[in-house]
């Protein structure tokens, strides 16, 4: 279990998609479970937890979408409070691990396997011309370092504004640099690290370029159906007269951090996305978090890590998009494997208000 956690935390870390995360890794999570005789139902839990939790918005620099979407309303970029970041990666991986290894020895002592009469099984891994780990790994360093020399470089190239010249216009466009910061840096990195495999794997990459191209829409069409489903969902369930009642009546809880966790959260519960539950929730409050943040002399960083951390709280309910594309791809149900998926998201939820905590315990950002 440990070992599938940090395989999908070092894919996520290095600029994977959560989506391919899962196409990528249940192939090997399902041959390590079989020899293993782990049963097959824990295998959506622990890529959960490698993939869908602190990877994807409690790291600093973390080049997932939940990490960038703030970034545009505060004004900060993807490294925002480092420490408050890692304390509560830590504490979601420890919770995390410590479930499931009570998980596992449950089954164990039932003497449950792996089990049989499963569907989606994967092809046995061809282990043959592996390329050396530290090869492998090269491209995922190469994201997160330039991300960290993107982020800090671009605004001192730029300014604080940018101009751009178009065929008949009579004028250039221009835009603030600041908020578009995080997503060039990201964007950057990702193209460094693909131009990377290339100079690396380039005869594997070419090799095996028709079939991998084919998997890789199949499985992008999925991913991104599932997320524009999610999406539509919830700009729809954002346009009635509830979601506004709730979101007005979330407004009057006093403490601004609290204020913010709770009503992101909630938000991407209801929505069933946290990128799009973060979205919402940003572009119609976060004019009062900065005012209230300003006003508690609490930093913007701040801000941005938990409204970050919140977004990826409860919003892996059972209509999420990654929830059901992880299921299709394991083949397992929800009666299966949701109630380890369920337990991590509540550990996931609680972590932020953990950081809180020790935010205004110690003023660590």
């Amino acid at each position: 279990m440990l070992a599938i956690v940090i395989v999908c935390a070092l894919l996520t870390y290095g600029g994977v998609s959560l989506f391919v995360v899962v196409f990528a890794v249940y192939p090997f999570a399902a041959e390590a479970f079989r020899i293993g005789g782990l049963p097959k139902r824990l295998i959506p839990g622990t890529i959960a937890l490698g993939a869908f939790t602190f990877t994807m918005d409690a790291l600093p620099g973390t080049p997932q979408i939940q990490n960038i979407i703030p970034a545009a309303f505060f004004g900060t970029n993807t490294w925002s409070a480092p420490w408050l970041g890692l304390i509560g990666a830590c504490y979601i991986v420890a919770g995390g691990l410590t479930y499931l290894t009570w998980r596992l020895r449950q089954a164990a002592t039932a003497g449950e396997g792996y089990g049989t009469g499963h569907i989606q099984e994967p092809e046995p891994i061809d282990d043959r011309d592996l390329p050396n780990p530290l090869v492998a790994l090269l491209p995922l360093v190469v994201v997160g370092v330039m991300n960290l020399v993107f982020t800090y470089t671009l605004p001192v190239l730029y300014g604080p504004t940018y101009s751009v010249s178009l065929a008949g216009l009579d004028h250039p466009l221009t835009g603030p640099v600041p908020p578009n910061v995080a997503i060039w840096a990201v964007q950057l990195a990702l193209v460094s690290g693909i131009l990377m495999v290339f100079a690396t794997a380039f005869p594997a990459v070419t090799r095996r370029f028709a079939d991998g191209s084919k998997a890789a829409v199949a499985g992008a069409l999925l991913a991104s159906i599932n997320t524009a489903t999610e999406y539509g969902f919830g700009s729809v369930i954002a346009a009635l007269p509830g979601f506004i009642a709730i979101r007005d009546a979330l407004t009057a809880i006093p403490n601004p951090l609290i204020n913010e966790a709770i009503s992101v959260t909630t938000l991407a519960g209801i929505t069933g996305s946290a990128s799009g539950g973060l979205s919402i929730a940003l572009a119609a409050m976060s004019g009062q978090f900065i005012a209230a943040a300003n006003a508690a002399h609490i930093p913007l960083a701040v801000l941005h890590r938990v409204a970050a951390m919140a977004s990826g709280g409860m919003d892996t309910l059972p209509h999420n998009g990654a929830v059901i594309t992880l299921l299709a791809v394991t083949g397992l149900t929800h009666r299966q494997s949701y109630k380890d998926i369920f337990a991590l998201t509540l550990i996931k939820t609680s972590a932020v208000f953990v950081v809180i905590a020790v935010y205004y315990l110690t003023g660590i950002v």
